[in-house]
Formats: structure tokens, C-alpha cells, sequence
């Protein structure tokens, strides 16, 4: 059965706004959350890729009209051992009853047994960019809740709802891609990113902490290299790095440390994503990157920088 393109459902809290879009914007040339919460496109995502994607609609049939869609849908012949039809909501505020008739009406031209609990195959309609839809529906898994649970924790850690987002914009293709996180810390960003399928390192110059990050990749059965070393010693060459600059609730980074640590980046790196609680806009002009990308995660009144930088 042809894919005429892809719907993706995505939802977000309002402090999550600025950091959505900066991963849809990396994800999708397109550059367009809906009003209604969407993102169409033909590029093709595994659903569960964004922690913001509900999930994913795969486009059989589309009409204008409801019931030239069903007719559409009559053509196709689907069989399936057991399947059931879902409402997306899409665009416009369509009645509940009406959203049950055309499940109804669209699940009729499936031969097969309906299982509304665990089907093998689900259908979605919705009205969506003014026609209305019919395809195959992958719902998301937050497979980020579960790497929650690490055995080792650490208080200043990205919430691996950031993480995930932040591995998606560094490398949102990662075939052929080839990154590092150089001060990785537990590995927050690490297991999201590994738990993708990105080929990625992870170094850090503490001694305390790379034993543990180890330890909680091996925890979700992920493996990856993690070398004890300082960013200043990193060797080859990388297309991206992911960099969440250190810091302490008492006490403020020196200057010229941060510079170093970007002009270590700039020499091994050809793109960074750098995350600060503190301006660095200077430091990354003086280290030779260019700001081409930016937004601001916040959680409740605690915020940080993510910098897209080239």
C-alpha cells in the first residue's frame, strides 16, 4: 500500500514551547507546528523518536470530502486477522458522536475482527489541512519515562526529556553521523542518544562520574564507549558534539575555562549544541562557532541556553 506522506501528533507543555520547536525545526525542513498540534511531512520517523510526538499517522487515502475518503477506502481491499479505527483530532472541533460514526464507517470497509483493546493493525481518520484523512496509525512509547529510573542519579542532570530533545537536534539523521558528548557526566544525553541508534562517545574529565555513567547505560542494555579524559584532550574528528557546560548552584565557571573548553570543541567538532544556565554567546563567537539555531528550556523558573552552533 503506497505512503502519500505522514502526520505527526505532537503535544508540549507552554514551557516547553521555544525547545519543541527548535527539535521540529531540526527534525522536519518544513518548520511547521500546526495550531491544532501537528506536523505533516514525508519524511518518515520512528513515532517515538520525539519525547513531543503522540504519535503518527501513515497516509492511505485523502479527500476533501468525508464520504469520498470512505469511498477511497472501499477500494483498498484491506484484510487484517484484527485491527480497530481511531479518531485523530486533527483541525476543527468535530463532535463526539460524529468522530465515533466515522470510526464506524471507516472500520466497515476492513474485512477482518475488531479488537478495540490489543488489534494487530489501528486505522486513524482526521481532519487535518482541510481534507480529511485515512491511514495507519503508530501510537508513541515514552521510552524517555523509562530511562528515569537510572541507577546512578545526579542532581544538576538534564531531565531525559531535555536529553532526548537536545540528541534529536544534534543529530536528527544519524546515518552516517558521527557524534560525542565530551562532558557527559552520568550519561543522560548518552542513553537517549544510544537508545536511537546514534553512533556516539561519551568522555569526562571526573573520575566520580564516568564509572557511573557506564554503569547506567549497561543498565538499559545500551553499550558505548566512555573514556576518563578532559575536552581539552579529545582526539579525532566528530560531526557534532553535544556540550552541557559545567557548573555549580555555588559557584560560576570561569571565563576563560569556558572559552577553552569551546575551543576545544571547534577543533574536534564541526557542529555543537552547547546548554548553559549562563550566557556564553561571547565565548562561542571568540571560539569560532556561529549561532545559526537557538531557543531557551525552561522548568518552572530554572532555565537553560541550547545553542545550535556551526
Amino acid at each position: 500500500m503506497k505512503i502519500k506522506g505522514y502526520i505527526y501528533s505532537i503535544s508540549f507543555h507552554e514551557d516547553e514551547t521555544d525547545l519543541c520547536r527548535l527539535e521540529m525545526r531540526s527534525l522536519f525542513p518544513e518548520d511547521s507546528i500546526s495550531a491544532s498540534g501537528f506536523v505533516e511531512s514525508n519524511l518518515e520517523l520512528d513515532e517515538s523518536r520525539s519525547p513531543f510526538m503522540k504519535g503518527r499517522v501513515d497516509i492511505l487515502a485523502e479527500s476533501e470530502v468525508f464520504n469520498e475518503l470512505l469511498s477511497e477506502v472501499s477500494e483498498m481491499e484491506l484484510i487484517e486477522a484484527s485491527y480497530k479505527v481511531v479518531f485523530i483530532k486533527g483541525d476543527g472541533n468535530t463532535p463526539f458522536s460524529d468522530r465515533k460514526r466515522m470510526e464506524r464507517e471507516a472500520g466497515a470497509y476492513i474485512e477482518g475482527k475488531v479488537d478495540l483493546l490489543d488489534p494487530e493493525r489501528t486505522y486513524a481518520v482526521m481532519f487535518v489541512n482541510g481534507r480529511w484523512v485515512f491511514g495507519y496509525y503508530h501510537k508513541s512509547k515514552s521510552v524517555w519515562l523509562e530511562h528515569q529510573n537510572k541507577p546512578n542519579q545526579y542532581s544538576t542532570a538534564l531531565s531525559t526529556r531535555l536529553a532526548r530533545a537536545v540528541a534529536n537536534i544534534a543529530v536528527p539523521h544519524p546515518s552516517g553521523v558521527k557524534a560525542i558528548d565530551p562532558c557527559c557526566g552520568i550519561g543522560t544525553v548518552l542513553i537517549e542518544a544510544l537508545s536511537m541508534g546514534i553512533d556516539i562517545v561519551g568522555s569526562d574529565i571526573n573520575p566520580l562520574v564516568t564509572g557511573k555513567a557506564r554503569e547506567n547505560i549497561a543498565y538499559f542494555h545500551l553499550s558505548g564507549e566512555i573514556l576518563l579524559q578532559d575536552i581539552k584532550e579529545v582526539q579525532g574528528e566528530f560531526d557534532v558534539a553535544v556540550i552541557d557546560m559545567p557548573y555549580n548552584l555555588c559557584s560560576v565557571l570561569p571565563y576563560e575555562e569556558k572559552l577553552e573548553m569551546l575551543k576545544s570543541a571547534r577543533r574536534f567538532a564541526k557542529k555543537a549544541v552547547i546548554l548553559s544556565i549562563e550566557e556564553v554567546d561571547e565565548a562561542v563567537s571568540q571560539a569560532e562557532f556561529v549561532i545559526v539555531d537557538r531557543c531557551t528550556a525552561k522548568k518552572g523558573s530554572f532555565k537553560r541556553n541550547v545553542l545550535v552552533c556551526k
